[in-house]
């Protein structure tokens, strides 16, 4: 029988991994986990955590402006870009640390530095050699850049973060959740926004009418939206940018931000070498429970790049762990996962859309509202909610729920947890609203 220094091995100190460290070990395993920058991953550091933060400082433009119509008045309102960075930094910093404390506190063994596989049992870190019966890769993903001329000019979402000094005009490109959120932030924040995108409307997947209504809310805010297009060409002089559409247009701005996607970080860890197979976007193939074909190595979260979500990954950290080590043997439910884009408004959707439920049932019926929150009753805004609930008209089944509205994600929550446990129409009519909310118009519908 071999001997192993670990029973697990997880390379990569995002969440789903540390999820999986934590439990494995506290369910008796001898546990060590590698991380070459901070702990928390992607969510922590350039990700949910700090893209949430932003959100914030940046909705605060619109509330200052409302509230003169419920009798505030601020003078001399002003906005420093360099204290929300710092005072997101040192929030961060707090919550690294606090993930190092629970490894520690989970007597997990933490190496600092880059691993990689010499093979399906040993890890390298630096010149070190470590073995382990079982190995867990969680490295996440990576924003992507095509390669264009001038490709060296623009940054990521990662960067976006640490910008030296607010952006005076941004163009953004990309079409997913990403752009549409830094699209929203930037522009709350009084800086010239445009964004590019090569489809016809952006948010490709999610309901048609959520997108179109995101869209109008978007045209009204003031952010420049340009679709079946995408930068050719970026040129740089005396600190100014041109940028050359496909369309022939040119647009200048002072910064250039791609969001066009994230790929699988599963380069550089020698998985070739060893046998680990990926696809055809470098993604580690896993079956349904998250094992590779090499039966001690097991891969979780947007490595595997199939719901690259926070919650999926954690979801999946904590199935492994019980796998492996408390006799369980659990596969994840994938089905009704919810989800929101903090765009402003807020997108926000669990369950299918319209066009994927006219493909796997026979009849619907579609709810729709469209309304005034009453919060912006008093004001000059123009900005609409919009709620739309589907349902299978033979099982009355509320299949889908999908919200545009502030603080979306907090109400689709609930409808999340209704939708999973199999809520009828009839169920949600009986429920009693809490008047006056956005959330009651789920109830009322008719």
């Amino acid at each position: 029988m071999p001997h192993y220094e670990y029973d697990l091995f997880i390379i990569g100190g995002g969440s789903g991994g540390i999820r999986a460290a934590r439990i494995s070990s506290n369910l008796g395993a001898r546990v060590a986990l590698a991380e070459e920058s901070n702990l928390g991953g992607t969510c922590v550091n350039v990700g949910c955590v700090p893209k949430k933060l932003l959100f914030y400082a940046s909705h605060f433009a619109e509330d200052f402006n409302n509230s003169n119509y419920y009798g505030w008045s601020f003078d001399n309102k002003k906005f420093n870009w360099n204290k929300l960075i710092k005072n997101k930094n040192i929030e961060i910093e707090r919550l690294n640390n606090i993930y190092k404390k629970m490894l520690l506190d989970a007597s997990v063994d933490i190496f600092s530095g880059h691993a990689s596989l010499v093979d399906s049992n040993t890890i390298k870190i630096g010149d070190k050699l470590i073995t382990s019966k079982n190995i867990l890769i969680s490295t996440g993903g990576y924003p992507f850049i095509p390669k264009i001329t001038g490709n060296d000019h623009v940054f990521t979402s990662n960067e976006a973060f640490f910008l030296k000094s607010l952006p005076k005009k941004i163009i953004i490109v990309g079409g997913g959740y990403i752009a549409v959120e830094f699209a929203s932030i930037f522009n709350e924040l009084n800086v010239e926004t445009h964004l590019i995108y090569r489809g016809s409307l952006f948010l490709r997947g999610f309901d048609k009418d959520l997108r179109e209504q995101l869209k109008n809310e978007m045209i009204k805010k003031g952010i420049n939206l340009k679709f079946n297009t995408e930068i050719e060409k970026i040129s740089k002089k005396n600190n100014n940018l041109t940028i050359k559409l496909t369309s022939g247009e040119s647009l200048n701005a002072s910064h250039v931000m791609y969001a066009t996607g994230r790929m699988p970080n599963s380069t550089n860890m020698n998985l070739d070498q060893v046998g680990v197979k990926l696809d055809k976007n470098n993604a580690i193939k896993v079956n349904k429970f998250y094992q590779t074909n090499l039966s001690s190595i097991y891969a979780i979260g947007d490595v595997c790049n199939r719901h690259n979500l926070t919650p999926v990954a954690l979801a999946e950290g904590s199935i492994l762990a019980n796998n492996l080590f408390n006799k369980k043997n659990d596969t994840l439910n994938y089905n009704n996962i919810a989800t929101c884009i903090f765009s402003q408004p807020n997108v926000a959707t669990v369950g299918l859309s319209e066009e994927e439920a006219k493909k796997k049932y026979n009849d619907i019926k579609v709810f729709k509202s469209s309304f005034t929150p009453m919060k912006l009753t008093l004001t000059k805004s123009d900005e609409k909610n919009f709620i739309k609930l589907i349902i299978d008209k033979e099982t009355d089944l509320v299949i889908g729920a999908h919200l545009v509205s502030d603080n979306a994600g907090e109400i689709i929550q609930g409808i999340a947890i209704a939708i999973k446990s199999g809520a009828t129409k009839k169920i949600f009519d009986e429920t009693i609203g809490i008047h006056p909310t956005i959330a009651e118009e789920f109830v009322s519908m008719r």
